[in-house]
C-alpha cells in the first residue's frame, strides 16, 4: 500500500499523542507556554521522563523549545503550530476579569488588553507592568490604531500585588513577557504567552508581528474557553 507524506505525518502525530501524559502536555500548551520545570511540577513527573515526552513531541513537530528572553539560562516550551486534535474546554471566562502583565506595560500588555476587550467584552481586561514605563510606546498606539483600537489615553501602571493574588475564579492573569513571568513567581493557574518584545526592534513590523501573535493566542484561548454570555 502506498502512503503519502500527509498520511505518514498524521500517523506520527497520533503515535506521539497516544500517551495520556503527552496528550495532557499538549492540552496545557494549547493555552500557555510553560517551562520544563513547570510542566514537570504540574504533571508530577520526574525531569528525565518529562524530557523523553518532550523529545517525542518535538520529533513529531508538535512542540518547540526556546530560550527565555528574560533569563537566558531558562527555556520554555510552546506548541509549534495549531492543535492537531481538539482539546477540552478548560478556561471558564464567565464572571472573571483578565489581567495582562509585562515588564513596562508600554506595548505588549497594553495591546493584549485592548484586543481582548474588543473581542471578549463580558470578561473585561486590564494591564499592568512590574516596572512601568513613563508612557505607552508610540508604535504600540499606532499598531492599535491599525486594528481600530485606541490607546491614546492609556497610561502604564504598576502591577498591584493584591490584584495578582485574586483567586482564579475572579481573575485570570496572563503574563506576556518572559521577564515579568520570571520576576513574579506566578501561580500554577496563571497563563504565560512568550511574546517577543517589539520595543527592542522599534519598527512597525515588529509591533504588527507582536499584535498578530497576541491575536492568534486570544483567538485560541477563546476557542478553548467556556462562556454562557
Amino acid at each position: 500500500m502506498k502512503t503519502n507524506d500527509d498520511l505518514i505525518r498524521r500517523a506520527e502525530v497520533h503515535a506521539a499523542l497516544g500517551d495520556p501524559t503527552r496528550l495532557a502536555i499538549v492540552d496545557e500548551l494549547s493555552v500557555s507556554d510553560r517551562s520544563p520545570g513547570e510542566l514537570a511540577a504540574h504533571f508530577d513527573v520526574p525531569a528525565n521522563l518529562l524530557a523523553h515526552h518532550l523529545d517525542v513531541l518535538e520529533e513529531a513537530g508538535l512542540i518547540e523549545r526556546f530560550i527565555s528572553r528574560g533569563d537566558r539560562r531558562r527555556r520554555y516550551v510552546r506548541l509549534a503550530g495549531p492543535l492537531p486534535v481538539g482539546g477540552p474546554s478548560r478556561i471558564d471566562l464567565d464572571g472573571r476579569s483578565v489581567l495582562f502583565v509585562c515588564t513596562h506595560n508600554s506595548a505588549r500588555s497594553q495591546l493584549a488588553a485592548a484586543m481582548w476587550n474588543d473581542r471578549v467584552p463580558h470578561a473585561p481586561a486590564s494591564s499592568a507592568g512590574t516596572e512601568p514605563a513613563a508612557r505607552v510606546h508610540p508604535r504600540a498606539i499606532q499598531a492599535a490604531k491599525r486594528r481600530g483600537l485606541d490607546l491614546t489615553s492609556a497610561v502604564p501602571t504598576r502591577a498591584d500585588p493584591a490584584e495578582l493574588e485574586q483567586p482564579l475564579a475572579e481573575r485570570l492573569v496572563i503574563t506576556v513577557c518572559d521577564r515579568a513571568h520570571e520576576e513574579l513567581n506566578p501561580s500554577d493557574d496563571w497563563l504565560h504567552w512568550s511574546i517577543d518584545d517589539p520595543v527592542e526592534h522599534d519598527s512597525a513590523t515588529a509591533f504588527n508581528r507582536a499584535a498578530d501573535d497576541i491575536d492568534t493566542r486570544i483567538t485560541h484561548l477563546i476557542s478553548q474557553g467556556t462562556s454562557t454570555t
